[in-house]
């Protein structure tokens, strides 16, 4: 009995002792756990802070000093000038600010029709290719050649083509269809604005498609053979059925194609050099001429804290506008 009642004791030591020293692991297994996403996002955040945070900050101090070409050797002794430096980019009556004024009407043109145009090329060839048929995943693929082009060499290409006396679009539109008198310039003059519209429009479509149809996906095929059931024709059902359940991707795309469009710094610059044509002058062109070609840098980072703001409102205030509208349509 003296046996039988010390193992009941043991036991029941252990069974006391087993809860406490299995909460040890399981501690520690949980730590692990919730620290192992941060340690994998570690050199993201690092990477980061050294490419996007720190030159910002930077940019934000010098846009505050008058730094000019006279304190290029040396940017620490450049003078403090405040707030100077964005009196003169928002005066619209001097010529820096009337400069900056018409550029930002240019690109806010350029931008609202590239992505209006982006958004529905890729959204019908979505639809499109949401039947059956022989090729189609020959056609999607061809479709995305524009996207998973480098941008400098699909831009040169475009250069080329647009070249006033051997260009391929002045062979084809003048000398094959005879639809104008004489060889147009493109890459100067009025006509900048359409040349640059159209390889905006030609590189960016493709993502539009590609997120269109990843969206599409998502759709149950039952609600379209319903609708035709019902009497419902081809456009009745991408009005009252593709569209509606799109919403939330296209949501996202169109904010994507805004950002990425008015900050286009690459297309600009390698279709028509540092100065681009006063009919395509990009924001993003004008700063870069305040910066690196008349040599003031504390106007170019005014200029670009100034874009940094309008572009965080711009997208608030969407924000805020897409996320009450998902909830009425919740409710």
């Amino acid at each position: 009995m003296t046996t039988t009642a010390a193992a009941e004791t043991g036991e029941r030591a252990v069974r006391k002792i087993s809860p406490g020293a299995a909460r040890g692991p399981r501690r520690t297994g949980r730590i692990r756990r919730i620290g192992l996403p941060y340690l994998l996002l570690l050199p993201a955040l690092v990477l980061e802070l050294l490419v996007h945070l720190v030159p910002m900050v930077i940019g934000i101090v010098m846009s505050f000093k008058e730094l000019t070409q006279f304190y290029i050797r040396d940017w620490g002794a450049a003078p403090w000038s405040g707030l100077d430096n964005y009196s003169l980019s928002v005066d619209f009556d001097a010529p820096v600010g009337e400069a900056l004024l018409h550029s930002f009407y240019v690109t806010c043109g350029f931008t609202l029709l590239s992505v209006c145009l982006c958004w529905l090329l890729g959204t019908a060839a979505a639809i499109f290719m949401q039947d059956v048929f022989r090729g189609r995943g020959l056609l999607r693929a061809v479709f995305l050649v524009p996207y998973a082009l480098p941008v400098y060499a699909a831009v040169i290409t475009w250069a080329f083509m647009f070249q006033h006396d051997n260009g391929l679009v002045n062979h084809v539109l003048h000398d094959q269809l005879g639809l104008s008198d004489k060889a147009t310039f493109w890459l100067i003059g009025d006509n900048s604005f359409i040349a640059l519209l159209t390889v905006s429009v030609w590189k960016g479509w493709p993502f539009a498609f590609l997120i269109v149809m990843a969206g599409l996906q998502n759709i149950p095929k039952e609600l379209y053979e319903a609708a035709a059931l019902d009497g419902a024709g081809v456009w009745q059902q991408i009005r009252r059925i593709t569209l509606p359940s799109l919403r939330p991707v296209n949501q996202v795309l169109v904010l994507v194609l805004f950002l990425w469009t008015f900050n286009d710094f690459n297309t600009p610059y390698v279709l028509f050099g540092k100065s681009a044509p006063e009919a395509a002058d990009l924001i993003s062109i004008h700063i870069y001429q305040s910066s690196f070609v008349t040599w003031n840098f504390g106007a170019g980072s005014a200029m670009s804290v100034l874009l940094l703001l309008f572009l965080l409102v711009v997208t608030g205030v969407y924000l805020l506008l897409t996320s009450r509208g998902r909830k009425t349509a919740d409710v």
